[in-house]
């Protein structure tokens, strides 16, 4: 779960903003559109080079401590990632699954009926749209909690890949996100974008995972947008808003290793 360490006083000013963000949220600009989608080009181009070298993943040169167990969390954005009225998060996860192979990862991947136990409480619910052999699109409710409890409606594009005999590749787009108001009541509706918080306007995941050393290193790589903090609040929320897109990647990639870690049909 997203852990909320911020200050009582960033809370309160949190709470506040609940009532003012809408009124000046807005679909991104669209020059921040265009400088994640020139910022996400240049990933998924070094990932296609990375994917058929020698070293499918940025793995550090001492791998003990992630065979003993501690995962890795690396940011990854440049400081020139800021964009008009938007902000760009990218991080990364990597983790060692003692025992888990290929096969075991990319069945679990495609098990969305399963998410929302695997995922719980970030995934409420998780279907597929359609499928076209290693394509797919899927629907998902999600939920964050921190000081807010923000439900979304996301729609995603996946596709699944196999660049060499033990390793397994997943690329997914969000197509559509909604903020949902009064979820699970008879007052429940998707916000407008001009409604809506901005808290997350983009996600594109990258699961890279390799069987190797007697078990499995999976790595994840998630690149956010939102809307931007207000000016003169970055003191108060800044922190916290930063911390919101690392806290949620490690929470997948820890709940994604533990799943690997049960026995099949668990």
């Amino acid at each position: 779960m997203i852990r909320s360490t911020i200050p009582i006083a960033a809370a309160a000013v949190l709470l506040a903003l609940a009532a003012v963000l809408p009124l000046r949220a807005a679909e991104p600009t669209a020059a921040a559109t265009a400088g994640f989608d020139a910022y996400v080009s240049t990933i998924e181009a070094r990932l296609a080079v990375q994917h058929n070298s020698a070293n499918y993943l940025a793995l550090p040169a001492d791998t003990q401590s992630l065979r003993s167990g501690q995962p890795l969390i690396e940011t990854l954005a440049p400081a020139s990632a800021s964009l008009p009225a938007a902000m760009l998060h990218h991080w990364r996860g990597t983790a060692f699954v003692p025992g888990a192979t290929a096969a075991a990862f990319d069945r679990l991947m495609r098990a969305y009926d399963a998410y929302p136990r695997i995922y719980s409480p970030q995934v409420l619910s998780a279907r597929i749209l359609s499928r076209n052999a290693d394509r797919y699109q899927i629907a998902m409710r999600v939920a964050q909690k921190h000081v807010l409890t923000v439900v979304m409606d996301t729609d995603y594009n996946v596709t699944f890949s196999q660049p060499g005999p033990r390793r397994i590749a997943t690329v997914s787009h969000s197509t559509h996100i909604a903020e949902i108001d009064s979820p699970g009541t008879a007052r429940e509706r998707a916000l407008t974008p001009a409604e809506s918080h901005g808290f997350l306007w983009r996600l594109n995941t990258y699961w890279s995972a390799e069987e190797r050393d007697g078990g499995l290193y999976i790595q994840i790589e998630s690149v956010t947008l939102s809307r931007s903090i207000p000016t003169g609040l970055g003191w108060a929320i800044g922190p916290f808003v930063e911390s919101v897109p690392r806290d949620s990647l490690e929470f997948t990639l820890t709940a994604t290793r533990n799943a690997l870690k049960l026995p099949p049909n668990m």
